[in-house]
């Protein structure tokens, strides 16, 4: 029999959805691809280079469980020019294969069994699962629309129990893209809970705003970045958490009895990619047009009907209200696919307070976004909503 701790897991829509597109383009039909959250670029040329290289000469073997030394040393460099972060030690960063074995290590070594984490409604949906699966219980908190999606501190507070032991935050966010304002993070810091937190998107803001580090206002934190996003390095899979000191020790056991060890080529590429200038200006490119794309998908968005009260500011989506059309955010979503043949993702696989929107990725050219909003439009239309 499968354990219920297998069994209960949801499954996560947004591929659900890529994998019934797939099947569309298997069959001839053309998709356009608007529901997926990943970079439409290619590694930055520096960065292959770097990870032939290392191939090339020798580094095909197990590193030291918490990553290679430099890179190490590199990540705390760049937190403390980024943000201003000093004194993070090089053993306080656990490098591993993507984020998410990083949650599961971080998740099994605070939380007991029955023990509370707050996250916000909507989020990301493998928040919820990660913690289901080390036994512990997510505790939800609506945020609003009309807020840009941020906490409200007070109803953070209302909902701290005795057995609550952190909180879970993600600025910029998926799925809304939005950022977590300073006056927020503090009030989250006054609670006195452990702050994890999510900043696999930082890098990715847009619009003179600045992405703020948990670690900039406290060292009660875990903080989760990585290589995926910003360096169009998802297939590489490589991630990094930083942890408190007294954390070290489990932590490093962990690595090394389920995971040993990440990619070692990766981990070299993945120091080039802090390091190495030309990869920079590759980034400033690769932000200035999704910040394109973005400011488009917005106006054509809202030209369509679809309600966007805050514009979003960071990573690649857009959450928008599409209660005009429909409250079963499922069924539009599917409908907009068999009929228009254009990926999106509906807003109820971000949690309850999701329904009534669709999550848009602009990770795609601007051409191609063009063409699926101008399908969508028309289907919208042809179906009277």
């Amino acid at each position: 029999m499968i354990c219920r701790r297998a069994a209960t897991i949801k499954s996560f829509i947004v591929m659900d959805v890529l994998e019934r597109a797939q099947e569309l383009e298997r069959e001839g039909h053309d998709v356009v691809h608007l529901e997926v959250g990943e970079p439409d670029f290619d590694t930055p040329e520096p960065i292959v280079e770097a990870g032939i290289e290392a191939l090339r000469r020798g580094e095909t073997h197990y590193t030291h469980s918490l990553g290679i030394q430099e890179l190490r040393e590199a990540i705390c460099r760049y937190y403390e020019e980024e943000y201003g972060v000093k004194g993070i030690d090089p053993d306080q960063v656990v490098v591993t294969s993507g984020s998410s074995p990083a949650f599961l290590m971080i998740f099994g070594a605070v939380l007991e069994i029955g023990d509370e984490i707050i996250m916000s409604d909507p989020t990301y949906p493998c928040y919820p699962n990660f913690a289901r699966f080390v036994h512990a219980e997510p505790v939800f908190v609506k945020i609003y629309e009309e807020d840009g999606f941020q906490f409200r501190p007070e109803d953070v507070r209302k909902n701290i129990s005795r057995r609550t032991k952190a909180v879970m935050i993600n600025s910029p966010a998926n799925p809304t893209g939005h950022l977590l304002d300073v006056e927020r993070i503090e009030a989250l810091v006054d609670t006195g809970l452990w702050l994890f937190s999510d900043e696999i998107y930082h890098g990715l803001v847009y619009g003179g705003q600045k992405a703020h580090s948990v670690l900039e206002f406290t060292d009660r934190c875990f903080v989760w970045n990585g290589f995926s996003k910003l360096y169009a390095m998802t297939g590489w899979r490589l991630g990094y958490v930083i942890v408190p000191k007294e954390f070290i020790r489990p932590i490093q056991s962990m690595a090394q009895n389920f995971f040993i060890s990440a990619n070692s080529a990766a981990q070299h590429a993945a120091l080039v990619a802090l390091t190495d200038s030309r990869v920079q200006k590759a980034v400033d490119r690769m932000v200035g047009l999704y910040d394109e794309r973005r400011r488009f998908m917005v106006s054509r968005l809202r030209e369509i009907g679809f309600g966007i009260a805050h514009e979003p500011q960071g990573a690649f989506y857009i959450f928008a209200n599409c209660r005009r059309f429909s409250h079963d955010s499922y069924k539009l979503a599917f409908d907009i696919l068999e009929n228009a043949h254009v990926g999106v993702t509906p807003g109820i696989d971000f949690g309850a307070n999701g329904e009534g929107f669709i999550r848009f990725s602009y990770a795609n050219s601007i051409n191609r976004i063009a063409e699926g909003l101008n399908r969508i439009e028309r289907y919208l239309l042809a179906s009277r909503f």
